[in-house]
């Protein structure tokens, strides 16, 4: 149910409580030899429309899995360029509705992963357990919450549950082998590392040590760790994706978006290639309808 009160329709290919899309993206990669290329953009920056075509552009390019940004008017976590994404989408009249909206409509053109990353006061407003609903309905495949930590995400987690969205916990290079075992435990999906303590957008440095962080982590966890924060460039995916299994790259696709001309969706969907060319091994194994990329 979103706006209006109106109920949609089930979403083509939505994925049932049992099966998670973003778990057999990852065993299918894992299979391949592959790592996963996760790619950030905000949601309604410029427009909701424009937003569909990126998204469709980007996964036509081998992103494998896409997180698209709620706009929020107080981000803790966001860089300069991500908040003023927000601001632009918040101008346009984006809401969470509007965004549920659009990731249905674009069920019936894609099926890759789609993730929301939003701050938890967007979703209280709109309602915990109608939230967990209308983004399952409308095929919403996970959820990242980044002010929410799982000791408080006790009502929030049986709803995405028993809804089937996977809900993604955070780790940092400060947090401690107790909260790593605890987010091992509770994330599903994959478990995003936040690669340095600071803001979207900023200079990732010490690469020694994300390698040490991911390797302690996996001490506690089967599930995929993916590291984001500081990776903007094809070199710094290059050298990122063998220490986990997946890497994230939102505010250099932000800024593409951001500087908008004509051929935005052309530049979106080529940097996309290149940094999905970045994350193969040279081992890997291409599926027919998979192919390397091409940088």
């Amino acid at each position: 149910m979103v706006q209006g009160g109106t109920s949609l329709p089930p979403a083509p290919g939505r994925i049932s409580a049992q099966t998670s899309r973003i778990v057999s993206t990852f065993h299918r990669l894992a299979e391949q030899r592959q790592k996963a290329l996760i790619a950030y953009i905000m949601a309604g920056d410029p427009s909701l429309d424009e937003t569909e075509t990126y998204v469709l552009r980007m996964a036509e390019a081998g992103a494998d899995i896409i997180e698209l940004g709620v706009p929020f008017s107080d981000p803790i976590a966001d860089g300069p360029v991500i908040q003023q994404a927000a601001d632009r989408a918040l101008r346009s009249g984006t809401t969470l509705r509007k965004i549920v909206a659009a990731v249905h409509s674009l069920r019936t053109k894609t099926q890759v992963p789609l993730v929301l990353m939003t701050y938890y006061n967007t979703i209280l407003k709109y309602g915990e357990a109608a939230f967990c609903r209308d983004a399952a309905e409308a095929g919403v495949d996970g959820i990242i919450v980044p002010d929410l930590p799982p000791e408080e995400a006790t009502t929030l987690q049986p709803l995405a549950r028993r809804s089937g969205l996977d809900l993604i916990f955070l780790l940092a290079p400060t947090s401690t082998a107790r909260r790593q075992a605890s987010v091992a435990r509770l994330s599903n999906g994959f478990i995003y590392y936040v690669s340095m303590t600071g803001i979207t957008g900023a200079m990732l440095k010490d690469r020694a040590d994300v390698a040490s962080k991911v390797k302690e982590i996996r001490r506690y966890a089967k599930t995929p760790v993916a590291v984001g924060f500081g990776i903007a460039t094809a070199d710094d995916v290059r050298e990122i994706a063998p220490m986990a299994d997946g890497v994230i790259v939102g505010s250099a696709l932000v800024k593409i978006i951001a500087e908008g001309s004509p051929s935005v969706a052309d530049r979106l969907g080529s940097f996309t290639r290149s940094l999905k060319a970045a994350t193969m091994r040279p081992d890997a194994v291409l599926s027919p309808t998979n192919k390397r990329p091409t940088p």
